[in-house]
C-alpha cells in the first residue's frame, strides 16, 4: 500500500464524526491493505510494534522538530516549527504546513525530490530507527526522519509526524479495530448491512446482529490472549474463526492487566452473594513469565523490568518448575517485613544501573495473586477461586501467595479489611469467586475497597513555572481527569479527552521539583508568559480534602487542598481517573 493511500484513508476516518461510518472506513483500508494488513493495522492506532513488545522509537519531541525543519529548506529552523505548533496545537498540521521534498543528502534516498513513499518502508525505515544505538545514534535517527519527510506530500508528513510521536488520535480505538476486523473478514456483507439497515426485518437484523456479535467475540478472545493486533488481523483474514481460536497465551509475551474499579462490601455481596477477598497491596504490579528457562517480568504497562529485579527472577527460578504466567504485586518492605510506602517500589523500577546497590537500600517481596497460565494450559476463562487453586500449585510458597478469602459474611469481610490495613496495606480487593480473567478489562468482577481518605490519580497537563529561588523550575501543575470512561477498560474507540480539575503544588520538595522539570519540560506545546501547555503524557498520584463543585475549571470541580503524592509511573492517561469517578466521590461526600 502507497503510503499517500494510507494517509488519504486516514484523514477521511479522522473527518467522520459517527462511529458507524469510521468503523466501515477502517474495515475498507483493511480490506485494501494486502501483504501490509499488520503494519496498517497498527499504524491506524498509532503504534509501529505490537502492542506487546516494549520497543519504543526513542524519538523526543525536539528531535523530531529538527527532522522537520530540516527537510522544510535552509531557511526553516527547530524553533520555527515550535512556533507553529504553538499556534496549531497539533505537530501533524505543523508537518503538513511546509513544502517537503527539496532537500539533498545521503539522507534523502539518492538525492531530492519526492518519491513514492509505501507503508512497507515507512514500517522499514521506523523499525531501523528504533534499532539505533550507541555513539551516533542520534544522528542516524535525525538522518532517517529527515529522509522520510523529505519524500512526504503535505498529507503523508501530517500522519508521519503523528506516528513518530505516538499521537495519531484519529478516532480509532481498540473497539473500531476488533470491529472493523471482524467485519472485513469474518462478517457477510449482507449480515453487515442489515445490523446497520433499520428497514430489514427485524428477525433477520436479529439473526445477523447475532452472527456480528459472535465474529466481534472471536476476534477479542483473540486479542486478549495474542495482544498482537497486526496477528489477529492476519488470522482473521487467512484462516478464520478457527485460525483464530487456536490463538493461545505465549510465554514472554505479556498482556494487558485486568483492572478494578471502586466499589464497596455492600456491592460486591448484593451482586455475587460470596465474594473472594484478598489484601490490596500497595506495591508495583508485575506480570511474571517463566518458560521453564528465562524468567520475563513485565509492568501494569507491559514495559520489561526483569533487569531491575533480579531477587523476584531468583524467586521464581527456585521455586517454580513449569511454564506459567502469574500476575502479582511487588512490594517494598523494611527490615521487619512491613510495607514501605509506594514510592519506594518505584526507585527499583525505575533503576537501569546500580541495580545491586539499589536492591540492598530497597528490599522487594512478590505477592502472586492470579495464574493464568500452568504447564501448557490457559486459565483466562477459569473462576478466580481455581485459577488461585492452580497458582498455590505451581508456586507453593506460602508467603508469595496472596490469601484469598471466601465469605458471604460483611462483618468477616471487614475484619479481614482491618487485619490488611493494621498491617500496613492499602485495603482489599473483592472479586467475583466465578469470574474470569479479562485482559485489559476495568469491569464490575474486580472491586478495590480503600479506607475513606482517597487519592486520584489525575493527568498533567500544563504547568506554571516557579518565582524566586524556583524560577527555574515548573512549580505548579495544572491537574485534569479523563472524560471518555470507556477509554481505561479497554474497550475506548478514541484517546481520551482530559477536563481540568484543579492545581497541585503542595507536597513537592525542590529536588523532586528539578525531577518533574526534566521529566515534563520536553512535552511542553505552548507556553504563554510564565505557564505552559503539556501533552497529557504524565500521570501524578493527588491526595485532597475535598471535592467541590467549581466554575473555575472545565470538569465542574476542583480539589481543596490538594497534595502531590507520587508520579504513577505504572499508570498511563488512558487508565487514569476518569471524569465519573470523580462524580461518584464527591456524590458519596
Amino acid at each position: 500500500m502507497e503510503f499517500a493511500d494510507f494517509a488519504a484513508r486516514a484523514a477521511a476516518i479522522e473527518a467522520e464524526p459517527a462511529d458507524l461510518e469510521t468503523t466501515t472506513l477502517v474495515r475498507e483500508l483493511f480490506e485494501a491493505a494486502g501483504e501490509d494488513l499488520p503494519v496498517v493495522v497498527r499504524f491506524v492506532q498509532g503504534r509501529v510494534f505490537p502492542a506487546w513488545e516494549s520497543t519504543t522509537l526513542d524519538v523526543g519531541p525536539s528531535l523530531c522538530y529538527v527532522a522537520i525543519a530540516r527537510a522544510a529548506g535552509r531557511n526553516v529552523s527547530a524553533n520555527d516549527v515550535e512556533d507553529r505548533l504553538a499556534e496549531t496545537g497539533e505537530i501533524g498540521a505543523v508537518a503538513a504546513s511546509f513544502d517537503f521534498g527539496g532537500q539533498q543528502g545521503l539522507a534523502a534516498f539518492g538525492g531530492g525530490g519526492q518519491t513514492d513513499l509505501t507503508v512497507a518502508t515507512v514500517d522499514e525505515e521506523l523499525r531501523a530507527l528504533a534499532a539505533a544505538a550507541g555513539s551516533g545514534s542520534q544522528d542516524r535517527k535525525l538522518d532517517t526522519l529527515f529522509g522520510l519527510f523529505n519524500r512526504c506530500s503535505p498529507d503523508e508528513a501530517r500522519y508521519l509526524a503523528r506516528l513518530v510521536l505516538s499521537e495519531m488520535r484519529i478516532g480509532v480505538g481498540e473497539g473500531t479495530v476488533r470491529d472493523a476486523v471482524a467485519e472485513a473478514f469474518l462478517v457477510d456483507s449482507a449480515d453487515a448491512a442489515a445490523v446497520r439497515d433499520d428497514a430489514t426485518a427485524e428477525a433477520e437484523t436479529t439473526a445477523a446482529r447475532e452472527r456480528r456479535d459472535a465474529a466481534i467475540e472471536a476476534v477479542e478472545r483473540a486479542l486478549q490472549v495474542s495482544n498482537d493486533y497486526g496477528r489477529v488481523a492476519v488470522v482473521a483474514r487467512d484462516e478464520g474463526t478457527t485460525g483464530l481460536d487456536a490463538i493461545d497465551l505465549t510465554v514472554g509475551r505479556p498482556v494487558q492487566a485486568m483492572l478494578a474499579q471502586a466499589g464497596t462490601v455492600t456491592d460486591a455481596l448484593d451482586e455475587w452473594e460470596t465474594v473472594a477477598v484478598e489484601t490490596k497491596f500497595d506495591g508495583a504490579r508485575v506480570q511474571i513469565h517463566y518458560d521453564g528457562r528465562e524468567v520475563s517480568l513485565f509492568s501494569r504497562n507491559m514495559e520489561d523490568v526483569t533487569d531491575a529485579l533480579p531477587e523476584v527472577v531468583e524467586f521464581v527460578e527456585r521455586e517454580v518448575d513449569v511454564p506459567v504466567i502469574l500476575d502479582g504485586e511487588v512490594v517494598a518492605v523494611d527490615d521487619d517485613g512491613s510495607p514501605l510506602p509506594f514510592q519506594e517500589i518505584l526507585r527499583r523500577f525505575r533503576r537501569k544501573h546500580d541495580v545491586d546497590r539499589m536492591r540492598e537500600e530497597v528490599t522487594v517481596e512478590l505477592h502472586a495473586f492470579d495464574c493464568l497460565h500452568a504447564a501448557g494450559d490457559d486459565l483466562l476463562t477459569d473462576p478466580v477461586t481455581d485459577r488461585h487453586d492452580r497458582l498455590r500449585d505451581v508456586l507453593g510458597h506460602i508467603d508469595a501467595v496472596s490469601e484469598l478469602l471466601r465469605s458471604d459474611d460483611a462483618d468477616e469481610i471487614e475484619a479481614y479489611e482491618a487485619d490488611a490495613l493494621e498491617a500496613g496495606h492499602e485495603g482489599i480487593m473483592l472479586k467475583n469467586p466465578e469470574a474470569a480473567y479479562s485482559p485489559g478489562k476495568r469491569g464490575k468482577n474486580w472491586l478495590k475497597r480503600k479506607p475513606d481518605v482517597e487519592t486520584l490519580d489525575l493527568v498533567v497537563t500544563g504547568a506554571e513555572w516557579g518565582e524566586g529561588r524556583r524560577a527555574e523550575f515548573l512549580g505548579t501543575f495544572l491537574l485534569s481527569a479523563r472524560v471518555d470512561e470507556s477509554s481505561g477498560d479497554g474497550s475506548g474507540d478514541e484517546k481520551p479527552e482530559f477536563r481540568t480539575i484543579g492545581k497541585v503544588a503542595t507536597g513537592i520538595t525542590d529536588e523532586r521539583l528539578a525531577e518533574l522539570t526534566d521529566l515534563l519540560e520536553p512535552h511542553v506545546v505552548a507556553e504563554n508568559g510564565t505557564e505552559v501547555d503539556l501533552r497529557p503524557t504524565t500521570v501524578f498520584e493527588v491526595g485532597y480534602e475535598e471535592i467541590q463543585r467549581s466554575p473555575t475549571y472545565a470538569s465542574g470541580y476542583a480539589l481543596r487542598f490538594p497534595r502531590f503524592v507520587e508520579i504513577r509511573e505504572d499508570k498511563t492517561p488512558e487508565t487514569a481517573d476518569s471524569l465519573a469517578r470523580v462524580e461518584r466521590l464527591a456524590e458519596r461526600q
